[in-house]
């Protein structure tokens, strides 16, 4: 689309052209990209579709409102043409990727909550491996990475990434980073 879109013309636009991976803009005409992502991630036509949300903005509320909506990756729109080609490879393989600034923010937020305003996650579901893995998911590394540094296959990794997700009940990668700090897996906690 040549021209800025609104947020019920990108929703029309990801329903007729069923996308692997969608670059929202947080602000949009007539809307908003994380009303629009929301849309997309609830409807069960676009299951497959993922989307990466930019921005110039680095406000809390666009990074939890985002991921909230079921954004898969947050950058911010200073980023490298290859950052973004990178985040774009990255979700369509299914992984989540947020600018590091975002990221640790994010993680900051959710570890500094009082402890009563969060519930830890049950890590003790979790078998040796899936904490390793997750361990290793918290201090950012891809799978690309998590294969070669466990000894394992890249199918082994996302295997264990699915268990990690569903076990966790984490819907994104950002997710599981987050149960890794508040499950005292990794620093802060």
């Amino acid at each position: 689309m040549g021209e800025a879109a609104t947020g019920e013309e990108a929703v029309e636009q990801a329903r007729l052209l069923r996308p692997d991976v969608v670059l929202m803009d947080i602000r949009m005409p007539g809307g908003n990209g994380i009303d629009a992502t929301a849309e997309i991630a609830r409807d069960p036509a676009l299951e497959g579709t993922r989307v990466i949300v930019l921005t110039m903005f680095e406000l809390d509320e666009y990074v939890y409102g985002a991921l909230s909506a079921g954004a898969s990756a947050f950058l911010l729109k200073d980023s490298t043409p290859e950052r973004l080609v990178e985040a774009i490879r990255r979700v369509h393989a299914g992984e989540s990727l947020f600018a590091p600034q975002v990221m640790g923010r994010l993680v900051r937020h959710y570890v500094e909550r009082p402890a009563r305003a969060r519930t830890a996650p049950r890590l003790d579901v979790l078998t040796e491996r899936e904490r390793e893995v997750l361990g290793l998911v918290a201090q950012g590394l891809s799978n690309d990475e998590i294969a070669p540094a466990l000894t394992v296959t890249m199918h082994t990794v996302k295997a264990h990434i699915g268990a990690l997700r569903s076990k966790l009940h984490a819907r994104h990668r950002a997710q599981l980073v987050i149960a890794a700090y508040e499950g005292g897996l990794v620093g802060g906690s």
